[in-house]
């Protein structure tokens, strides 16, 4: 099978480029370098033998995503590529909505014209909105009380999914819905290391433990939650990778949808606990006031990935620091 990986030199897309050519599928990488390097490839090809052809092409470039596509041969899609920055799409809103639906959409435009019938994307379960719930399950409405511009980009892409498998019917679509992806691969060379100021938490810690910034900002110790920040899914990336492998051998026409989360929730304190139990280090930090377009708690319930793809997640909290350790020496 010949897969192209949208994003795939990014943080997740580049560790399911390791596990896919492991496993010996012929991966292809589309990304437009906005927030990862071209130095990923080298890491690829140092942990598998095989370095994948990339094409730097932005998806909102039509005619070059579309020459991806002629000379490709694909077998199956995995979308990862897009803006995921929370705080930014509620600052950039028209960004957000014209970069991740319109490069989707070009996407989608793209496998019709050459036959592509397969699909994965990476999802997210900001779709959940703000239910008042702290558990989601897949049957739980989506769309409603987004609190951010990226998380509604989400939703809209699952909708547009959804109708144009209805239009196609021999169109497969795996829609999986991340919660929080931490953690690096075990060899020390992969991990999550964004361009510019990072986003998600776990590359803020990194950044904090080397003094590259001063500390680590906690938005808001008020939430009704176990110490008063906020409680998060944190799933090991590999085990997200691994997702992603079940997906693949169990799709079928029409559209699935999948939560892949641990079901456990950590808070901001507990992750900084964990850090300084792995690192033997204490992790300055400051607690700020909330951050718009944050919820409180955000828990995985994944049972229906363990029943229909037989997956679950292996991986802890701290086995994910321990890798980002070994991440940050290897680097």
């Amino acid at each position: 099978m010949k897969i192209l990986l949208t994003g795939g030199t990014g943080y997740i897309g580049s560790h399911a480029a390791v596990r896919l050519i492991e496993l010996g599928y012929e991966v292809e990488i589309l990304d437009n370098l906005n927030n990862s390097k071209i130095e990923v490839l080298d890491k690829i090809e140092k942990i598998t033998g095989v370095r994948p052809t990339f094409h730097q092409v932005d998806l909102m470039d039509y005619k070059a995503t579309q020459r991806v596509f002629s000379e490709g041969g694909f077998d199956l899609v995995i979308h990862f590529a897009g803006l995921k920055a929370v705080g930014e799409s509620v600052e950039k809103p028209l960004l957000y909505y014209e970069n991740n639906i319109g490069g989707t959409i070009n996407l989608l435009k793209c496998m019709r014209e050459f036959g592509v019938k397969k699909i994965i994307f990476s999802s997210s379960a900001t779709v959940y909105g703000d239910t008042g719930e702290t558990e989601f399950t897949e049957e739980m409405p989506t769309g409603v009380k987004i609190v951010n511009p990226y998380g509604k980009t989400k939703f809209m892409i699952e909708e547009i999914l959804r109708d144009v498998a209805t239009a196609d019917g021999d169109l497969e679509v795996v829609i999986l819905r991340y919660f929080n992806p931490i953690g690096a691969h075990e060899s020390g060379l992969l991990g999550e290391d964004p361009n510019g100021i990072p986003n998600n938490l776990m590359p803020i810690v990194m950044r904090v433990s080397t003094g590259e910034i001063e500390e680590l900002k906690i938005y808001g110790n008020d939430y009704d939650t176990v110490d008063g920040t906020g409680v998060r899914d944190y799933i090991h990336v590999m085990d997200l990778v691994d997702g992603h492998i079940a997906a693949i051998k169990k799709m079928q026409p029409g559209v699935a949808i999948y939560n892949l989360g641990t079901g456990r929730g950590t808070s901001v304190l507990e992750m900084v606990a964990a850090f300084e139990k792995v690192s033997g280090q204490k992790l300055p930090y400051k607690i700020v006031e909330r951050r718009e377009g944050d919820l409180g708690e955000v828990i995985a319930n994944p049972d229906k990935a363990e029943r229909e793809l037989d997956w679950e997640a292996k991986r802890t909290v701290e086995d994910a620091m321990r890798d980002v350790l070994g991440y940050l020496k290897g680097n």
